[in-house]
């Protein structure tokens, strides 16, 4: 709808000097509109005007000295190409595909490394038993197995490395009384280094898990700032990647928000005239969170009419 310098001076040149009888057939009617007010031409869209344009696009090439119907497609080929690469372009600059990438790789990685960790819980508990009683977290246990190898080799130096891993003293010190009273079998040296290399495995992929988050986070920070401040980078990551982009996701109504991620329970609800869902991926926002049961409903209405403005 803005009137390029080239169009201006091809009308200049080409259109007769008394304006007021000249008319002027535009395919887009806002170009017509720029034309009228900046250059004083009288157009018309529409109608006869789309027949005529079309007749002319179809014979282009005999309308046009030096030019053949092989050249004519091949330009057109060309500006379809650059017209296509300028939207892929357009679409790099859009991050939210990298956001949709990181937060289902997030979520894969949570998947394997739980996996993984169950593994290694299995194998390390047939010669240290007692050790999953006192530390349950993951990645801790999977660095403790790296770090102790064979129990009956740990000793009072050990002490400070437990220390260090588990944060607590008083853990620690039950860690190396455990060692010594366990009820777990002897394990050969090539099953232990089988077992700590798997246990490196988990730890660095928990480690890159880390880093991962970080990454979303700048990326979500970057893109939707509005949107991570209101309800977090995951939460606001799983939205957009769930709704396909942040344009699909500034477009839909709040309603709609609200129940993204609960389609089959709202399908299911609609066909058995049940009661439909009040939240779907937004439920794991701290603010539903912290409500009381009866307010969860009422908070997440709210909560998604906030998130509809952030993201616009």
């Amino acid at each position: 709808g803005i009137l390029h310098e080239d169009l201006r001076l091809l009308l200049e040149t080409s259109m007769p000097a008394k304006k007021k009888k000249a008319l002027l057939g535009v395919a887009d009617a806002k170009i017509g509109a720029a034309i009228l007010e900046e250059l004083g031409y009288q157009c018309q869209t529409g109608g006869v005007v789309a027949e005529i344009l079309r007749g002319i696009r179809l014979h282009f090439h005999a309308l046009v000295k030096g030019l053949t119907a092989q050249s004519a497609s091949k330009a057109q080929l060309g500006l379809g190409h650059s017209y296509s690469r300028a939207k892929v372009k357009f679409n790099v600059n859009r991050v939210d595909n990298m956001i949709i990438q990181s937060i289902s790789l997030l979520d894969q990685l949570d998947k394997d490394i739980n996996t993984f960790s169950m593994r290694v819980r299995e194998w390390y508990g047939y010669h240290f038993p007692e050790l999953i009683k006192i530390v349950s977290e993951n990645y801790t246990y999977c660095r403790l197995a790296k770090f102790i190898g064979n129990r009956r080799e740990l000793s009072e130096e050990s002490l400070e490395g437990l220390e260090e891993i588990v944060m607590d003293g008083a853990k620690a010190q039950a860690i190396l009384e455990a060692s010594r009273s366990s009820m777990g079998m002897d394990i050969s040296p090539l099953d232990l280094i089988n077992i700590e290399s798997f246990s490196s495995r988990v730890i660095s992929l928990s480690e890159y898990r880390r880093g991962l988050q970080e990454y979303l986070r700048s990326k979500m920070s970057q893109v939707a700032p509005s949107l991570s401040a209101l309800i977090g980078e995951v939460v606001g990551a799983r939205l957009i990647s769930h709704a396909g982009s942040l344009t699909n996701l500034a477009k839909y109504p709040a309603s709609t928000v609200q129940i993204l991620g609960a389609e089959k329970a709202l399908f299911r609800a609609l066909k058995t005239r049940g009661n439909t869902p009040k939240y779907g991926l937004i439920f794991h926002s701290t603010f539903i969170g912290r409500a009381a049961a009866k307010n969860k409903g009422r908070i997440s209405r709210y909560l998604a009419n906030k998130c509809t403005i952030a993201s616009r």
